[in-house]
């Protein structure tokens, strides 16, 4: 849709695009120098384009036809992708090694643009797996309840019926064609349906909305699958389980939805702290404890920190590992931001914020320790989007920037998670 002073409904332009934006849109540039996005383009497409909004700074465009495919360009393998316009995926329309140039190139852009480091493009290091990866799944339902699935991309209040994501893993789709003509056996008035695997082969069923009581037990009998668990979370109420095992890891905790690359991102985070055998580490925003118990296995002195009471709960059931000091890690409930202050000194900092990036109390407190200076300094961050990643830099300032690595989490996405390692003067 136009919006008041934008050029739609002008003749089609051909536009040369050079680049993908964070986001997953392809660039190009007019002849007068404005930058233009369009979604499902690729680099080296010459693309016919309808200018649907033009801001002072930027436009958007809408893919009206291709001139010329580009080198970038790859036929996506989900028909979805298609025929629906999936907004679940940004990038199945090019190839995997133009899906880590452009990740590379987001993550170095925001760094210099928005954090003020100098910075090369980092290096990258791929998924193994780039298909059948994830897993956990959100689901939408229509107003009508007819449809349940994802977004087309350029309309966020529709929704269409999904029969396979070809980046969710074999059990989560194979539990989706399970569940997926039972919906009438669903609570009244749901609104969205998450499956998830948990590590230990689990699966789960959260069902949110609906206001009146609701039994799953009809749900379970006609899935009639073992090992799932069936929860819901009723509008204004608390998520509780109500069906299948009700134990195991906590459905609603967060973890990384592709577990065999966090392990490596997590190990490469504590490698960067270097020997921390003896020494006190803060792990802010530590979830359900996998980034502690590693350091703690380490020797050291463990405190996590995460607002997620069932993430902290899960944790401290868990075995200390082997050659952890007494009583580590300590696993603390509560916003980081407000008990930094009564956290030992550390030696080092493992930071892993969520999407919208750590609180400004936190990178000043941060900040404030790092300009104090006593002995060696260190902070790993591990950011999911590069943008609040850059900003936070900025306000780490007495820390210099000593290595950035991408990582390709979530192939098939425009989606790319970054650890950085600073060191203090």
């Amino acid at each position: 849709m136009a919006t008041s002073g934008s050029s739609a409904g002008a003749a089609l332009i051909s536009l040369p695009v050079h680049a993908i934006a964070a986001g997953g849109d392809g660039v190009g540039r007019l002849a007068d120098g404005m930058t233009v996005f369009v979604p499902r383009t690729a680099p080296g497409d010459v693309a016919r384009v309808d200018l649907v909004e033009r801001k002072r700074r930027y436009a958007r465009g809408h893919l009206v036809e291709l001139e010329t495919a580009g080198h970038g360009r790859a036929t996506p393998e989900c028909p979805h992708y298609v025929t629906d316009d999936c907004g679940g995926c940004q990038l199945q329309h090019v190839t995997y090694e133009t899906q880590l140039a452009a990740k590379r190139r987001i993550v170095g852009d925001a760094i210099r643009r928005i954090g003020k480091r100098e910075l090369d493009d980092p290096p990258i290091v791929p998924a193994a797996a780039r298909w059948g990866y994830r897993s956990k799944i959100t689901l939408s339902v229509s107003a009508d309840r007819r449809r349940i699935g994802l977004h087309p991309y350029d309309d966020p209040q529709a929704v269409f019926d999904l029969t396979e994501c070809r980046i969710a893993s074999e059990p989560l789709m194979d539990l989706w064609h399970r569940l997926r003509g039972h919906r009438t056996l669903f609570p009244d008035a749901v609104r969205s349906v998450v499956l998830r695997e948990d590590r230990a082969g689990g699966l789960h069923v959260i069902l949110r909305g609906g206001e009146a009581p609701y039994d799953a037990t009809p749900l379970a009998r006609a899935v009639g699958a073992a090992a799932i668990t069936y929860w819901w979370e009723p509008e204004g109420g608390a998520v509780r389980a109500i069906a299948g095992e009700r134990r195991g890891f906590p459905a609603l905790a967060f973890a990384q939805v592709h577990q065999q690359l966090a392990n490596r991102i997590r190990s490469d985070a504590v490698d960067a702290l270097g020997p921390v055998a003896g020494r006190t580490v803060w792990d802010l925003f530590g979830g359900v404890g996998d980034t502690a118990r590693l350091l703690a296995a380490r020797g050291a002195h463990v405190w996590s920190v995460d607002r997620d009471r069932s993430a902290t709960e899960w944790a401290q059931t868990q075995r200390p590992p082997e050659g952890a000091p007494a009583g580590s890690p300590h696993y603390v409930p509560a916003r980081v931001e407000e008990v930094m202050h009564r956290l030992p000194e550390p030696d080092a900092v493992i930071l892993n914020p969520p999407r919208c990036g750590a609180e400004r109390r936190v990178t000043e407190t941060l900040a404030r320790w790092g300009r104090r200076g006593l002995g060696a300094r260190v902070i790993a961050y591990v950011s999911c989007d590069p943008a609040t990643l850059a900003r936070d830099l900025r306000n780490l300032e007495p820390f210099r920037l000593a290595a950035v690595t991408a990582y390709d989490l979530f192939p098939q996405t425009s989606h790319v998670e970054t650890l950085a390692v600073l060191e203090g003067a």
